[in-house]
């Protein structure tokens, strides 16, 4: 239900009793109000410490001040000081809420005695960082800055890159206390805008009183992903990544306080593209596609594989007996693969929660010590450490870091089946994880697109790093409204 909206009173002390209350001026030490007396009006100024640009406001105030100096006519005080504020974005608004959410926001109310207007003008400073590379989508060449927590950066970041007119950026605010400013961006005659009304739609209906965590909490809300532990909308900190998307026909949302953007709607694809792709020549970004292809393949099948060979070695020619153990052991050969795979899951969680001189230092223990000294007591067998070494960079190679921990839950399941019911098991197992991603859809968008249903331009697109002048058509999943990019 929409809360009842109190209107700004020509009574100034009525006004402050509401203002000071709903802000807790006298309580919180940062909320602030500043009273001057400008042409025989008493004019109040609220404000939020640390989230306001002082010697803005410093300015704007002595502009006030000179009104004492330089006006004799006091009757339109009202219309005068609002001709005296130097500022390019100067609000006027008639209720209480507004002016509260507003200052809340960064922004500052500047109420006058007599008016039933007020001020809003924006002096927001938010603290953070300096835009650089995003630690998770470093590239050998390219640009070297990312978006940070700050909303107005990001949108700037964007608009840098895409400099047309028709690149929307349309605020809302979500959230009962938070108030939190998301953003939905798209080029308004290339993005379908069925999508974007869409996203509108869904957006609206969240109904909740704060997003603590930012984006991840929006994507909960608009996605409804369930029990799915595969992505369904991709993130990236990266501003050309965003502005390539935005081009396509994608529609973002960001979300103050976040690095990441959401891209939507979004396929499985998407998710195993890197910018490094695109920052060298076809040929190179083609080769680097296929690399990171077979470590995406070999992160989810190659440790069943394996194991099937393991239980079944009638299943290989002599010329390929060796791949097997060589040595015996203790524990089945699939509870050696399970813990190893955990283990390693247990370090990368470790690692993240180390400080950073000491992960590197860490790391290498637990891969040479703890490794050495399981082959060695008899725990594992050597070719258990290779083969669950390169499954887990094979997963490290993909860029997702969401898709990465899908796909290790799905090897866990396939390995299971496998070493309960061997090739049978491994067959319905894989079956049901193909046929798991063919059924999932992101807003109405089928997730192994172009594989499933199957368009062969595009996917010949997804196998091959095209020069960029051949790609003059936009992806059709997206339903652009311009199918050709413009030159």
């Amino acid at each position: 239900m929409a809360e009842e909206k109190i209107p700004i009173v020509m009574k100034m002390e009525q006004n402050m009793k509401i203002m000071k209350d709903r802000l807790g001026i006298g309580k919180s030490f940062d909320a602030g109000v500043r009273t001057l007396r400008i042409l025989d009006k008493e004019v109040n100024i609220f404000y939020i410490n640390g989230l306001c640009e002082t010697p803005v406001i410093v300015e704007l105030m002595r502009q006030l001040f000179e009104l004492n100096e330089g006006v004799k006519d006091k009757k339109s005080a009202f219309q005068l000081i609002h001709n005296s504020l130097a500022h390019q974005q100067v609000e006027k608004v008639d209720n209480i809420e507004k002016c509260v959410t507003q200052v809340l926001s960064g922004l500052i109310a500047i109420l006058v005695d007599g008016s039933t207007e007020a001020f809003i003008v924006d002096v927001r400073s938010y603290p953070g960082r300096t835009p650089e590379e995003p630690d998770t989508e470093k590239v050998v060449r390219g640009s070297r800055d990312g978006y940070t927590e700050n909303i107005i950066e990001n949108t700037a970041l964007t608009r840098r890159r895409i400099r047309d007119e028709r690149l929307r950026n349309e605020l809302i605010q979500i959230g009962k206390r938070s108030h939190t400013d998301i953003c939905i961006s798209y080029i308004e005659d290339v993005a379908d805008p069925g999508m974007v009304r869409r996203i509108k739609k869904e957006l609206k209906k969240i109904n909740i009183d704060g997003l603590a965590m930012a984006d991840k909490t929006v994507e909960e809300f608009i996605v409804q992903q369930g029990a799915n532990p595969f992505p369904l909308v991709r993130y990236t900190e990266r501003p050309d990544v965003a502005s390539a998307h935005l081009l396509e026909g994608h529609v973002l949302v960001m979300v103050d306080t976040s690095p990441s953007m959401i891209i939507t709607p979004t396929t499985y694809f998407h998710h195993v593209q890197h910018a490094e792709e695109f920052r060298q020549s076809p040929a190179v970004g083609s080769f680097v596609r296929w690399v990171r292809f077979f470590g995406l393949f070999a992160s989810v099948f190659l440790l069943p594989f394996w194991m099937l060979f393991v239980l079944q070695p009638d299943l290989l020619p002599d010329s390929l007996a060796f791949i097997g153990p060589n040595e015996e052991s203790t524990l089945p050969i699939i509870a050696q693969l399970l813990i190893a795979d955990l283990g390693i899951e247990m370090l990368r969680i470790a690692a993240i929660h180390t400080p950073t001189p000491l992960s590197t230092a860490m790391g290498l223990i637990a891969a040479v010590l703890i490794g050495e000294i399981a082959i060695n007591v008899g725990l594992f067998v050597p070719e258990v450490i290779l083969y669950v070494a390169v499954s887990a960079i094979g997963s490290y190679a993909t860029p997702s870091y969401e898709l990465a921990i899908a796909n290790k839950m799905s090897r866990i399941v396939i390995l299971i089946f496998s070493a309960i019911f061997g090739v049978k098991g491994f067959i319905i197992a894989a079956t049901l994880y193909v046929l798991f991603l063919a059924r999932t859809k992101s807003f109405n968008t089928p997730y192994l697109w172009p594989l499933i249903p199957f368009n062969g331009k595009a996917f010949l697109q997804i196998l091959i790093r095209m020069s960029i002048p051949i790609g003059k058509i936009r992806p059709s999943i997206v339903h652009p409204q311009n199918n050709h990019r413009q030159r």
